[in-house]
């Protein structure tokens, strides 16, 4: 007979609500910091559910921010976890050319999770790395305010 919670789980999924709250934070949060911002929101299967480009934010943004997101969902780690693991001479060196050229390897993408599962991603850019992660992180922040 086979166990039914082994091959079934109840899942937590992030909601387009969920997805205006880490919006908003992280808009709050790049105005605060005056780095006008792509930001970009994307479920546990890396699709795209939520986007904001602030005005002033760099045109190359849009396309960061998104695989940012895409990354951070999709590998479950922060893209910033990749700076020192995928430099030239390093174990994960070349994977930021894996998924078309998608894979992020620098700052601003984090996964987004909820009761420790990984319900999606989010992915910041127009500043720093640290300014982009920092933005990330105050989205992240002001979900687990409000999430169950």
């Amino acid at each position: 007979m086979v166990d039914e919670n082994k091959i079934c789980k109840d899942s937590i999924k992030l909601t387009l609500e969920g997805a205006k709250i880490i919006l908003a934070a992280s808009e709050v949060k790049a105005k605060e910091i005056g780095v006008p911002m792509s930001i970009a929101i994307v479920d546990e299967g890396c699709n795209l559910i939520a986007f904001e480009k602030m005005d002033g934010s760099k045109i190359t943004s849009i396309d960061i921010a998104i695989n940012k997101a895409f990354t951070a969902a999709g590998s479950r780690k922060g893209t910033h976890e990749y700076a020192e693991v995928a430099s030239p001479g390093k174990p994960a060196f070349g994977i930021h050319v894996s998924n078309q050229g998608r894979f992020t390897i620098f700052g601003g993408g984090l996964p987004i999770l909820i009761k420790g599962e990984v319900v999606g991603g989010v992915g910041c850019s127009s500043g720093t790395a640290e300014q982009d992660r920092e933005v990330a992180q105050a989205g992240l922040i002001a979900l687990s305010s409000k999430s169950c």
